[in-house]
């Protein structure tokens, strides 16, 4: 009697031990994915920081008389540089 509730303990502590390894393992890739994801987050963080630091130069040079091949080219870039920013703000938005 005794020895068969010992073997069941042994079992259940088999048991326990395994699904402790199963879940340390899940832990330990979910804690790598988060840092993963957190690192990139920040980097899109940072994009979008660079970005609108360009739209407001891009104010700025608006702002001053500049001829009209400059214009058309600095247009050229503010319109790729907005088609960037939607493309981050949709990603973002994922």
């Amino acid at each position: 009697m005794i020895h068969e509730e010992l073997q069941k303990l042994e079992k259940l502590a088999v048991q326990v031990s395994k699904k402790l390894d199963s879940v340390s393992a899940e832990n330990e890739q979910l804690k790598a994915r988060l840092a993963l994801l957190e690192q990139e987050i920040q980097e899109k963080e940072q994009e979008i920081h660079h970005f609108k630091n360009k739209i407001k130069i891009s104010n700025i040079v608006d702002n001053r008389p500049v001829n009209p091949e400059d214009a058309t080219e600095m247009s050229d870039l503010i319109n790729n540089y907005i088609q960037e920013i939607d493309h981050l703000i949709t990603y973002l938005s994922e």
